[in-house]
């Protein structure tokens, strides 16, 4: 088999392809025993049926056909291999010769255009220079911190006022669509604005006291009746406030191993400073890769994006008024910032020649099952019958050549300090605790076939984009 590719433009190719005869005999063969097979001869049994009697019954040319598309597929993939593309779309094939039927002489030729994933030339991307905020903690960190821990040992009172943001509402709910109850539940619980119920509920409810009610209108969100419009009543049964417990000694010791509050102020304000690092290295992260996307030009084949916003608006539970044409440029833009990130982010990898262990896809897969709130052995067994690894292992590739350009970077603070982002670009399991290490086992098993998949796969559908800025490090 021979094949060329000639290139339409950066991110189309015209695939031709020559399959001599002698190639395609088997593909004629195995045509040949499958109508055999299908067919019923006086005389002959089933599977048995002599070749010249199956070219009386459904001719030469039919069975040149069968061949053709059975092995169709097979070249297409043998000529992409030979020539190194990356296809990014569903080919476009037009067959242009086949052997003659009567003398079963000639070649297969066929051509292929198809969109691919394009070359782009790295610049020198080492010095690359951005300012961050400084990553300091202030009194109000610390109080915020302290908020929130002493949130999670609050009690609710019984209040008798109106309902404000933040309180607790026990609630009835009924909707009706018409004159018919579509819809009803009792005794809800609800924090004010939190916004995680419908559409209006937090208008309607602010300012309600106990035993008071309103009506609002909204889509409903769930049921037989999701997405419709429909006129609900809510009934307010009771209105508790958060009461917390007084920052003191006592509550030092209830919520931590600490004995005073001052002590336990101390490590909070740790842990503040800790977490400004961390945003520190984000906001670097981000600045260091806007700036290299920025220095390079890479074309975006209109496939990929029209694949991107069709999958998007494809996917369950995706209402329909949610398809706008704003909407569908947002998601566009989406698709073609991650795509550029990509390929950028690939074409460095490959030139510092990254590459991925098991053990750093591993850590990956725990940090990645944390944000999802999932078990780590579960979230890895499902990745893997999805067929999800080979992009994970991508996704790691590209971190991991991210932090090599944010390595070579120049980071200070807006104060003109220079930052230091080491522990930040570290590799995850170099600072791996015993808990993660202990996840990171259980997940080994269920990643460990994955693993070995080939480098370079695209990861449009993963789970989480390359630049996705909830994960702290690499």
């Amino acid at each position: 088999m021979k094949s060329a590719v000639e290139n339409l433009n950066p991110t189309r190719v015209k695939l031709k392809v020559e399959v001599p005869f002698e190639e395609l005999k088997p593909q004629i063969d195995e045509a040949y025993k499958t109508v055999s097979s299908q067919i019923q001869v006086p005389g002959f049994r089933k599977g048995k049926v002599p070749n010249k009697l199956i070219d009386q019954r459904v001719g030469r040319a039919y069975i040149i056909e069968s061949a053709v598309n059975e092995g169709l597929n097979g070249y297409y993939q043998a000529a992409v291999q030979e020539t190194e593309i990356s296809p990014l779309s569903q080919p476009e094939v037009e067959i242009t010769s086949i052997p003659d039927p009567e003398s079963f002489e000639g070649d297969l030729n066929f051509e292929v255009e198809v969109d691919i994933r394009p070359d782009v030339e790295l610049p020198d991307y080492s010095g690359i220079e951005v300012t961050v905020e400084p990553a300091k903690s202030s009194d109000e960190d610390v109080d915020k911190e302290l908020d929130e821990l002493r949130g999670r040992f609050g009690t609710l009172k019984n209040v008798d006022r109106p309902a404000v943001k933040d309180d607790f509402l026990t609630l009835d709910l009924s909707a009706k669509i018409g004159d018919e109850e579509v819809d009803s539940a009792s005794d809800l619980s609800y924090q004010v604005g939190a916004g995680t119920m419908l559409d209006g509920m937090d208008e309607a409810v602010e300012g309600l006291s106990a035993d008071e009610s309103a009506i609002f209108e909204t889509k409903l969100s769930g049921g037989d009746h999701s997405g419709e419009d429909a006129q609900v009543t809510v009934v307010v049964k009771a209105v508790k406030e958060r009461e917390l417990p007084e920052p003191n000694d006592d509550f030092a010791q209830l919520a931590s191993e600490f004995d005073t509050i001052e002590e336990l102020r101390a490590d909070l304000e740790n842990k503040a400073g800790e977490s400004k690092v961390v945003d520190q290295g984000v906001e670097a992260r981000d600045k260091v890769l806007e700036q290299l996307v920025g220095m390079i030009d890479v074309p975006v084949p209109q496939s990929v994006i029209d694949q991107q916003v069709e999958q998007h608006f494809n996917q369950e539970n995706q209402e329909e008024d949610h398809d706008t044409e704003e909407h569908r440029e947002e998601v566009a833009g989406n698709a073609e910032h991650s795509f550029r990130n990509e390929v950028i982010l690939d074409a460095v990898a490959d030139k510092e020649e990254v590459g991925v262990e098991q053990n750093e896809l591993i850590d990956y897969i725990v940090s990645t099952a944390s944000q999802y709130g999932m078990d780590p052995n579960q979230f890895a067994q499902i990745i893997d019958q999805s067929g999800q690894v080979p992009m994970m292992v991508s996704e790691v590739r590209r971190r991991k050549a991210l932090a090599l350009v944010l390595g070579q970077a120049t980071v200070t603070d807006t104060e003109g300090a220079e930052v230091d982002l080491t522990e930040f670009v570290r590799p995850a399991s170099e600072t791996q605790g015993a808990e993660a290490a202990e996840q990171a086992a259980e997940a080994e098993g269920a990643a460990a076939e994955g693993a070995a998949a080939e480098d370079g796969e695209s990861s449009h559908d993963a789970a989480v984009s390359a630049d996705d800025p909830g994960a702290a490090r690499f």
